[in-house]
């Protein structure tokens, strides 16, 4: 199955290999620059949780604002729910209580059943592709529509034929001798993911479909959530691959990784901790115990170190963010398109509450460097705020905050 899905990620983009591999824009048939990294441009919430309509707009680096229970993290959550369908992840591990997002006061229709709607736009080499979906909640979890489509032109639909059945109808644009390709898709999948084994690819048209998904599943996958737990972030841990986790709690072991191997991002990362924590920080490094573990050390210069638990969790949390950000996906858990050039990636961080137990000058110094990461496309970032951060962030340039307050 691996080799059909590397033989179709071929086919989608192998004719956009060189020119994305190299940097540059890829022109549209209209003369206009495409950018060469697909990447998430729009998030659309129709009908999910507290969200009727809401489109939020998704440049490099975006901060979600608004008061208490306007949405902020669940908007956060619709991003990641994309993320996990695109990478094939079925729809009740996704959902896990998927009542919980259909909105409040939505009536069920003639046969019971109420659901949710989300969608997304992405731009990249294949022009904006738009990915819409619907989900069915009660009385039973399933996708019951789904479109993708590029510039108005429908390249997939599925729709619920029969609710008696655990399946979908999907039909995808082909044109050859046979318009359009019928076929039934499970019903707790994203077609969408599915595309890529299921199209030849010997036709203009099937080369578009392909095109269109694969964009649409490479900038969904190539996300990271990012939810630093500064408690446990102090823990000596084993040496592993030194790849961060979500929670950040094997600091140790990913500092232990990028001392010895990554001497100038690791030295940068120090200059940041130094600038963000109380007190002079020289270094970073890790103090290798008798049962092998290794345990996360800052030197405060005149041979003196202390354990990283001795600082606070603004200062663990902040250090955890700039880790992130200045490492980037070699350094992460994260499983974006494998069969895909790194140069064709842009790794999406989503991190609720960015400015939690953060003072001011911690949340200006990040908001500094965030931008400063995510201005060459490599990186973007999608994060909430409380009100003192998005009134720090409307002046870093490049930083944008969406209100979300009604």
């Amino acid at each position: 199955m691996r080799a059909e899905r590397f033989a179709a990620h071929r086919r989608a983009y192998g004719p956009l290999m060189t020119v994305i591999s190299s940097g540059r824009t890829v022109p549209s048939p209209s003369g206009a620059a495409r950018p060469a990294r697909p990447f998430v441009g729009e998030l659309r919430l129709d009908a999910f949780a507290s969200h009727r309509r809401t489109v939020i707009p998704l440049g490099p680096l975006t901060l979600l604002a608004g008061a208490s229970g306007s949405g902020k993290s669940t908007a956060l959550r619709a991003y990641d729910a994309l993320a996990r369908l695109a990478a094939g992840d079925p729809l009740e591990e996704v959902f896990p209580d998927p009542v919980a997002w259909v909105p409040e006061r939505a009536g069920a229709d003639e046969q019971g059943r109420r659901g949710f709607r989300l969608g997304c736009t992405v731009e990249g080499p294949a022009g904006p592709v738009r990915l819409d979906l619907a989900v069915q909640a009660d009385p039973e979890l399933r996708i019951v529509g789904e479109r993708l489509a590029d510039c108005g032109e429908t390249l997939l639909s599925t729709a619920l034929r029969d609710p008696r059945r655990s399946h979908v109808q999907a039909a995808w644009h082909t044109a050859g001798s046979v318009p359009v390709t019928r076929a039934p898709f499970p019903d707790d999948r994203l077609g969408t993911a599915l595309l890529p084994l299921r199209v030849a690819g010997t036709t203009d048209g099937q080369l578009r479909v392909l095109a269109a998904a694969e964009q649409v599943v490479v900038a969904l996958r190539s996300a990271f959530v990012c939810d630093p737990r500064p408690r446990r972030m102090c823990a000596a841990v084993p040496v592993g691959e030194g790849r961060l986790t979500s929670s950040c709690d094997n600091l140790a072991d990913v500092l232990h990784r990028t001392h010895s191997r990554c001497a100038q991002r690791h030295a940068r990362l120090v200059a940041v901790a130094d600038a963000g924590c109380s007190g002079r920080v020289t270094g970073l490094t890790v103090e290798r115990l008798a049962d092998g573990t290794v345990q996360a050390l800052t030197s405060r210069g005149a041979d003196r170190s202390t354990p990283v638990g001795r600082l606070g969790d603004g200062e663990l949390r902040y250090l955890a963010f700039a880790l992130v950000l200045l490492t980037g996906p070699h350094a992460l858990v994260v499983d974006p398109a494998a069969e895909v050039p790194s140069a064709m990636q842009a790794l999406t961080v989503l991190a609720d509450g960015l400015d939690r137990s953060l003072d001011v000058r911690q949340t200006a110094q990040l908001l500094a460097l965030a931008a400063s990461v995510c201005a060459d496309g490599r990186m973007r970032l999608l994060g909430t705020v409380g009100e003192a951060a998005a009134a720090a962030a409307r002046g870093v340039e490049g930083a944008a905050v969406v209100d979300l307050t009604p």
